[in-house]
């Protein structure tokens, strides 16, 4: 039986680079540094874990016919969208294009992940 979630891994093509996007944007610490692999622990307890691919295909968001396709995402929390989105691109990160909700803003890391900003929690 499963009893948790104790880590999600997203491929990329420099795992460092990555972790330490999401170290500024979050202000987590990273716990593991290799080449392979960079990972960061949530307050919760979860690992974000990146690991370095070699050919990295980035996703394509929003979708589009025989291109790569998103695997996963995360949504943070945030308690002002748009402070959180200037420090997401202050450090790296694009913002979509494409937006559907007022109270979320997709974001892309920089290997082109989408993660979203949301002042709602599901």
């Amino acid at each position: 039986m499963i009893k948790s979630i104790i880590g999600i891994t997203f491929d990329c093509p420099n795992a460092n680079e990555l972790a330490d996007f999401y170290v500024k944007l979050t202000g987590w610490e990273k716990e593991i540094s290799s080449e392979e692999w960079a990972c960061l622990r949530t307050p919760e307890g979860i690992l974000l874990v990146f690991q370095t691919v070699e050919n990295y295909i980035p996703p394509t968001w929003p979708w589009k016919a025989d291109k790569q396709q998103q695997m996963a995402h995360i949504d943070f929390l945030v308690d002002d969208l748009k402070e959180a989105e200037e420090l997401a691109i202050k450090n790296g990160a694009i913002k979509s294009e494409v937006q559907f909700y007022e109270t979320s803003t997709v974001m892309f890391d920089p290997a082109s992940h989408p993660f979203c900003l949301s002042t709602v929690s599901q």
